[in-house]
């Protein structure tokens, strides 16, 4: 039986969370809404919108656990917020970067282009470590400027322990920087208990949001070294200063917003997030972990299957990866998809993402699929 914020089709079992999420019934009744408000008066409304612009801030405020909502951009996705951090910093011949061999192309390409600048970037192997945090500690020395992760692997689900690694980056003077899409939405999250200085995330999967908006968490003393790179007429401390004066960046965070917002796709995440909000992130945490722990636990019963994703640690994710013994993952995943259930290829083998409205049903469904395999 579907969830009533969800209401998909009954010949589906959507379990692809880490990739594009379904929006919630609330938030396409919101676009819905203002599709027909914008068709009818234009931009009369504008005030409104800008109330609902800071609406979100204050949202994602609440779940980054934020001092202010004032350190919160909202960007078109995390790679243009990656970026932001990469070409914003003033780096020295010579300097490195430490990260992972699991990272996304988002959180390695931006790192990786700094080379003609003389900037390392170095990748701690965490295949088969038992201690990944300590993994990156290794490589760090005294010309590490910035350590940055991926706070849950996308093709593994290792969660990294974000607080171990943070008071190492701040003991040793080193920036952190947080690629948290496979977090937010899913678990919960504490910037200050990180001690973060750089956050991003997309709005498309766990936040069950929409493609083109994303969030960028700043911490003043870190934005505060970051030089800006996009300019425009929405990043000034006085936006409507329309004349041809004087004008200052702005001081906070809406300093990395150079033009006119996603005012659609603001109205949609505010209703997809208002939905996670109101349930709190611990409960939906306990769901989601309680889905992937029941999946993991049905796919190790299965003689035929093999469990990639490490579920032995204390911190778990919302992400179960696995294979087949015999069958090709490719096929595997051919199969899955006939049987209605959204999954991916990813990594090793075939990756689940379930979310919190899943029902015990639905995850029975699957492993009594698996077992036809």
């Amino acid at each position: 039986m579907n969830h009533p914020e969800f209401p998909l089709a009954e010949e589906l079992i959507y379990l692809n969370h880490a990739a594009v999420a379904p929006w919630p019934l609330r938030a396409c009744n919101a676009v819905k809404a203002f599709a027909e408000q914008n068709t009818q008066f234009g931009a009369y409304h504008y005030p409104d919108w800008l109330k609902k612009e800071n609406e979100l801030r204050i949202q994602l405020q609440a779940l980054l656990n934020a001092p202010s909502s004032d350190d919160i951009a909202l960007v078109k996705n995390t790679s243009e917020a990656l970026s932001f951090v990469a070409y914003g910093l003033d780096w020295n011949d010579g300097d490195n970067i430490v990260s992972t061999n699991e990272e996304f192309p988002s959180n390695r390409i931006p790192w990786q282009s700094l080379a003609g600048r003389g900037v390392e970037f170095r990748q701690a192997d965490l295949n088969g470590t038992s201690a990944p945090e300590e993994a990156l500690f290794a490589l760090v020395d005294n010309n590490t400027r910035l350590l940055t992760v991926s706070s849950i692997e996308f093709a593994s689900g290792l969660r990294l322990d974000l607080e171990k690694i943070g008071r190492f980056c701040k003991a040793n003077g080193i920036l952190f920087c947080i690629d948290a899409i496979q977090s937010l939405g899913a678990v919960e999250f504490d910037v200050q208990a990180y001690q973060a200085d750089f956050v991003m995330a997309d709005g498309h999967k766990w936040m069950c949001g929409p493609e083109g908006l994303g969030v960028f968490y700043t911490h003043p003393a870190a934005r505060a070294q970051l030089q800006l790179t996009q300019f425009g007429w929405h990043m000034v401390k006085h936006i409507h200063n329309y004349e041809n004066k004087p004008w200052e960046v702005h001081p906070g965070a809406k300093r990395f917003e150079c033009g006119s917002p996603n005012m659609l796709g603001i109205h949609a995440l505010s209703a997809s997030l208002s939905l996670l909000l109101e349930i709190g992130m611990g409960h939906v945490e306990a769901a989601v972990l309680a889905n992937a722990d029941r999946l993991a636990e049905g796919i190790m019963q299965n003689e035929r299957l093999e469990l990639i994703s490490l579920r032995t640690r204390k911190l778990k994710s919302g992400i179960v990866v696995f294979r087949h013994k015999t069958l090709a993952n490719k096929l595997l995943f051919k199969q899955l998809q006939a049987c209605g259930i959204v999954c991916a290829l990813r990594g090793q083998g075939v990756r689940f993402s379930p979310h919190f409205y899943h029902s015990e049903a639905d995850i029975e469904r699957v492993l009594d699929s698996l077992s036809s395999f």
